[in-house]
This record gives C-alpha cells, structure tokens and sequence, in this order.
C-alpha cells in the first residue's frame, strides 16, 4: 500500500490499515503534496508520477506473463488487466475512510491513479513501452484532460519544470485550503472521467451517498480502457511516428 495522503496544510489523513492485495491503491504522499501545491497541473503532475512509478510495474507484468505462457495473446493479456483495474476502480470510491471534503479528494485521486495502472498495463499488454514518456502525454490524451498530444506535451513540460525548480513549495499555504482543495478535486474528476464533478463533493455533506459509486467508477474506466486499447493495438509500429517508443 502506498502512503497516506495528506490533504490539509501538512497534516495527513489517519493511516489507512493495510489493503487486501488485489485492493486498489492510493497515489504517494509526494505526489499529493506536489499535486496540492499546484491543483492547476494535478492531472499532469499524476500522469508523470504514474509513469516513473507504475510503468516498470506494467513492464514487469507483462514480462512476467509472457515467460510463464510464451503464446499468450495481447489481446489476453489486455483482457487480463482491463479486468483487475476496473474491479479496482469500483472500489475506488471509497478508500480514504475520510469524512468531508479531504476524503472526497482523495477518492477521486485513488480513481484517477487506477486509471492511470490499467492504461500503463493496457499498453504493456500490446508491446507498447510503459515507462516511455510519451505514455504520459497518451494518459492525458486518453483521459481528456487534453484534446491533442502537443498541448499535452505543453502541459507535461511545464509541470515537470515547477516540479524540478520546487517554484511552488509553500504556495498552497497563501491561498484558501478549501479553495486549493476544491480545485484539485475538480481536475482529478476531469481526469478520472467523472462528468458531473459536482457529484465529488456529495461526500462533504452529511449523510449523502458515496460520491463515485460502483457503477459510475466502473462505467468510466471501462470508457477509458476500450479508448486505450483502440490507441495501443498493433503495437508500437502502430502508433504515431511521433509517439513510438
């Protein structure tokens, strides 16, 4: 299980207690802080984060899969692993076991990150290199948050140069917490395919619903894993020329 996310000006959520293996996890406490620091390039800051931490995971996997079964197909293999995450992504909307609108925040966060895994493995699965840069831009792409790959790429670079240069360590702490909060929750729900991104925050009233139930979850990230596969089959040779691995 990756660490507890902190949400409220350096103070953490409880500690969670341990997951079941096949549960899914949340993003790493540096991330949240790099992705609360600046709420405008969440979506950024997690498909690059996802990319240097999951890919190698999506690697391994897949390597492992094909030494054990030499002629598994890629379109198994992609079967295999749109299955795990979308069961992952509908117990997404209730992991943090936090009240309010921090708990919000974090399951969508959680989604967006299960997200990120299936479409890593998804191109795994196809021959594609997970840990590539440009999958980075494919999950921005994929998930919406741009239309077309070169402002990704735009975007991608910028939030790579606030994070290298630390311009923004503290800045969280100038602005309204339930401001910096909200924002952050808004653009993980773009991420994360949640079209009515007020719905996240039905959490922060007492008694509401669950914010993302099974079916909305679900229905997202299998949306997202069929525009994945479209992208990743045929394998590399298969991509744009400016996009192969």
């Amino acid at each position: 299980m990756t660490d507890s996310a902190p949400v409220d000006g350096g103070n953490a959520v409880p500690p969670r207690p341990a997951a079941p293996q096949d549960a899914p996890e949340a993003p790493p406490a540096t991330l949240w802080d790099r992705m609360r620091d600046d709420p405008q390039y969440a979506p950024e800051h997690l498909a690059l984060e996802a990319v240097r931490r999951l890919g190698p995971e999506a690697a391994q996997w897949a390597a492992r899969e094909r030494a054990q079964r030499p002629d598994v197909p890629a379109e198994e293999l992609a079967d295999q692993a749109v299955r795990k995450f979308v069961n992952h992504a509908r117990l997404s909307g209730a992991v943090s076991g936090a009240a309010g609108l921090p708990g919000a925040v974090i399951d969508v966060g959680v989604l967006a990150w299960t997200q990120a895994r299936l479409v890593l493995h998804v191109a795994a699965a196809y021959g594609v290199d997970p840990v590539h840069t440009d999958r980075a831009t494919d999950l921005l792409v994929l998930q919406k948050v741009h239309k077309v790959a070169e402002s990704a790429r735009l975007a991608l670079g910028v939030a790579a140069g606030r994070e290298r240069a630390g311009a923004l360590f503290g800045m969280a702490g100038e602005r309204p917490l339930g401001r910096v909060m909200m924002q952050l929750g808004i653009r993980l729900a773009q991420m994360a395919g949640v079209r009515a991104a007020k719905r996240i925050f039905a959490k922060v009233v007492p008694g509401a619903a669950i914010i993302l139930g099974t079916w909305a979850n679900s229905s997202a990230t299998k949306d997202l894993a069929e525009r994945a596969r479209s992208l990743y089959r045929g394998g590399p040779g298969n991509l744009p020329q400016q996009r192969r691995p």
